[in-house]
């Protein structure tokens, strides 16, 4: 059994929500050859391991199509362990890993494969004692969803009524690609694991700063009353990349910059920092505030004014030639899909009203780093009226999710010597440098509370349908009106209809 906790992440600064043990209990990941597993799933399963999060019964089952053997498995898992895990490898902990390793072979329309992962997980019931505790990790094409979850129920996978154990199922993003599909996922998903045994993943709420935004906002007496409309200006949303599309043409084509990452990750930021105050941390309540807000957002009326596309050029980036889009290997040339996307929202609060949110995404930019910034209105400045920068009057407060996790709070300084003269300069925090302890890798920490139950970070299909609703508009409104991505140029912030897009409301994107 796993000892008793609270479900609040801010319950003690020192823990990390990584100080619990998950109980007995077996992962069966599909998709175990696809780079998510290699680089991300399996090095966080080891740490886990290796911070003595995983109790000594824990089993990973891969089910692939590879006519693997358990070490040919064994020997995928260790090198991929060995490149990419954050913790330093150690023998004992690999040894302890690898006797819990089995692999099924098998394809998602093969009946008999199935039944053999059965058999597989009632034997490691029967000799690791994982209590009848199986997770299965879809990192599959969510057009294979409906024919895995099927076969699972088909074989007595997908419930535990003859047992004691928990069944729970995790769903990579995208949850659907428009809001008729995403319920269509979700029916298919729920016909046959209940509501609150589907975890879906949203890497970006397992990142620490991402969870510090609470912290931030609801245990500084500084901050709260001043994060509403009668003091802030507006707020932006950025997630930025400085590389191109690499190997995921087949994926990226035909789904762009804004169903990619703007629909889960930035929609997900926007109302983790809009939100009320929860009544608790526990899972319904925190949820319930992020619904609100959701569904409090307005779209503009002028959706052409409100929103920007791109696409990324071929030229000079960090001193090497790189490729447009539109040369990447397997996209086609006329494509449309934007590699670039900006959209202007508004929430209908009392809190909100009349402050705009900003939200951009894009590739091939000028450097990698994804930020929350809310910038304050402009002070009076009566008795400083000469500045050194147009916007130094304009206090912001910026949550760095990646690279340099931390908190930059910007304001307005006197400059040395006689003038009266302003320059703004910024006071930091950083993650690394005010700890002693390194922060969990967000997959770490969301595989972690799968096998815990705890269901706080993971978005419900209410969430994921109400951010379609928001995007879906503006993906009719660029369809039906044969909206083209304007080329810019790589290295840059983007397209100029996107520096426009601001300018209208006599802003401009903050240079991260």
């Amino acid at each position: 059994m796993s000892p008793t906790h609270e479900s609040n992440p801010l319950r003690d600064p020192h823990d990390r929500r990584l100080t619990r043990i998950a109980g007995p209990s077996a992962l069966v990941l599909f998709g175990v050859t696809g780079d998510l597993a290699r680089k991300k799933l399996l090095p966080a399963i080891y740490d886990l391991m290796n911070r003595g999060l995983l109790p000594p019964s824990f089993a990973l089952v891969g089910f692939g199509r590879r006519e693997w053997s358990d070490e040919d498995f064994v020997a995928q898992v260790r090198d991929a362990v060995e490149n990419h895990s954050r913790t330093p490898f150690r023998e004992d902990v690999w040894n302890q890993l690898t006797s819990g390793i089995r692999f099924v072979q098998g394809a998602f329309d093969d009946p008999e494969a199935f039944g053999r992962l059965r058999a597989v997980l009632d034997q490691l019931d029967e000799d690791r004692g994982t209590k009848g505790n199986h997770a299965f990790y879809l990192s599959i094409p969510p057009n294979a969803f409906e024919q895995v979850c099927q076969q699972l129920a088909d074989n007595d996978l997908a419930t535990h009524e003859q047992t004691s154990g928990w069944r729970r199922v995790v769903i990579e993003k995208p949850f659907g690609h428009d809001l008729d599909s995403a319920r269509e996922l979700n029916a298919i998903v729920e016909r046959v694991f209940p509501a609150d045994s589907v975890f879906r993943i949203d890497h970006y709420l397992g990142k620490e700063t991402v969870q510090n935004i609470l912290a931030l906002r609801f245990a500084n007496q500084m901050f709260e009353p001043l994060w509403n409309a009668n003091y802030v200006d507006h707020v932006q949303i950025t997630m930025a990349e400085d590389i191109g599309i690499g190997s995921r043409a087949g994926y990226y084509d035909g789904v762009g910059a804004a169903r990619d990452v703007i629909q889960n990750h930035l929609l997900q930021l926007l109302a983790l920092t809009a939100m009320e105050e929860p009544i608790s941390f526990g899972a319904d309540h925190l949820r319930s505030e992020k619904e609100k807000v959701l569904a409090a957002v307005r779209l503009p009326e002028d959706l052409e004014e409100a929103s920007a596309l791109g696409q990324y050029a071929g030229g000079l980036q960090g001193g090497e030639e790189v490729k447009s889009f539109l040369e990447e290997q397997d996209i086609p040339q006329d494509s449309l899909t934007e590699t670039y996307a900006a959209i202007k929202l508004d929430i209908n609060t009392r809190r909100w009203s009349g402050v705009p949110f900003y939200l951009r995404a894009g590739k091939r930019l000028g450097r990698r780093v994804t930020e929350i910034a809310v910038v304050f209105k402009s002070s009076p400045n009566l008795l400083f009226r000469h500045r050194s920068h147009e916007d130094s009057d304009q206090n912001a407060i910026v949550i760095r999710i990646q690279p340099d996790e931390g908190v930059t709070i910007r304001l307005a300084s006197k400059v040395p010597g006689t003038q009266r003269e302003l320059r703004a300069v910024n006071m930091d925090f950083g993650y690394g440098s005010s700890f002693t302890e390194s922060s969990p890798e967000a997959y770490e920490r969301l595989i972690l509370d799968v096998l815990l139950g705890e269901p706080p970070l993971f978005p419900r299909h209410e969430e994921v349908e109400l951010s379609w609703k928001i995007l879906d508009p503006f993906e009719e409104h660029w369809r039906d009106h044969g909206v083209r991505p304007e080329t810019y140029v790589p290295g840059s912030w983007g397209p100029e209809s996107a520096h426009r897009l601001l300018a209208r409301d006599g802003r401009a994107w903050r240079r991260p």
